[in-house]
């Protein structure tokens, strides 16, 4: 069970793990070992994972989910598999911690009086500029 908040927690069967051979540093031990993780995550039908809390993941997740809703996570940081693979839960676990926080609602204002007027004043200005390249204002 991987605890991402409390109340929000997802099964190991839920994920799944590809392995394969990382590019990068490793020496002759790269041509050898499949240290780079793929973890595959079903976000769309996970039943662990709160409705809004799995909207705003595929949201935040983008180019990372695929048509399927699977989201994937590609990790091959580390020569190691299983540092890789600690990554990969870790990146899982930041990225649902995100997605578990509403977004804050936005307080509508209005300009005040003075932002206004000084917004008027400086539309008044240009038009008076471009009124005097024209040659039929009147000078300041």
């Amino acid at each position: 069970m991987l605890e991402i908040l409390p109340g929000i927690a997802i099964p190991e069967d839920e994920l799944q793990f590809e392995f394969s051979r990382a590019s990068g540093p490793g020496g002759q031990n790269v041509n050898k070992v499949a240290s780079a993780v793929q973890l595959r995550f079903d976000v769309r039908h996970s039943p662990s994972l709160p409705a809004e809390v799995r909207s705003r993941l595929i949201k935040l997740a983008g180019k990372r989910v695929n048509q399927e809703g699977v989201l994937i996570i590609a990790a091959q940081r580390y020569r190691s598999q299983e540092q890789n693979r600690q990554d990969a839960l870790q990146r899982l676990v930041d990225l649902v911690r995100r997605a578990a926080i509403p977004p804050k609602r936005r307080v509508k204002t209005r300009p005040t009086l003075a932002s206004q007027e000084k917004r008027l004043e400086s539309k008044r200005r240009q038009g008076l500029v471009k009124r005097m390249r024209q040659g039929g204002g009147e000078g300041p």
